[in-house]
């Protein structure tokens, strides 16, 4: 499976954006997929998850009411969109996905196998 991640860009606070994960290769439709955001000098960290089934989503504490994760399995394609933006939120955003994750591994980044380039968001005060 092959990621590419785009939709980042220069916005202000308060803005939106949306985020695009295009899988190519097999249909992700069997995978979860993750979006995890990397600050400069800061660790890679969780943001959220969707199971293959588009059911069952799942946020880190500070995306929870404020993005969205969804996915359209006749594209091949899962979507962040993110509301209310801050400048907290800047950072490298990363699409990843694999095929057997639990519940349990779903925040965890080594838990999944393949990756996408990354998308860079900076949000301005």
């Amino acid at each position: 499976v092959q990621l590419q991640a785009s939709g980042g860009g220069l916005v202000q606070a308060g803005a939106s954006l949306r985020l695009s994960c295009v899988a190519s290769g097999p249909s992700i439709r069997s995978y979860t997929v993750g979006w995890f955001r990397q600050a400069p000098g800061k660790e890679r960290e969780f943001v959220a998850a969707i199971f293959r089934s588009g059911s069952s989503t799942h946020y880190s504490s500070f995306a929870k009411g404020r993005f969205t994760i969804s996915r359209d399995n006749t594209k091949n394609t899962v979507f962040l969109q993110m509301d209310s933006l801050n400048p907290e939120d800047t950072a490298v955003y990363y699409c990843a996905t694999d095929r057997s994750l639990i519940l349990s591994s779903l925040r965890i980044a080594n838990q999944y196998n393949y990756w996408g380039q990354g998308t860079l968001v900076t949000v301005s005060s």
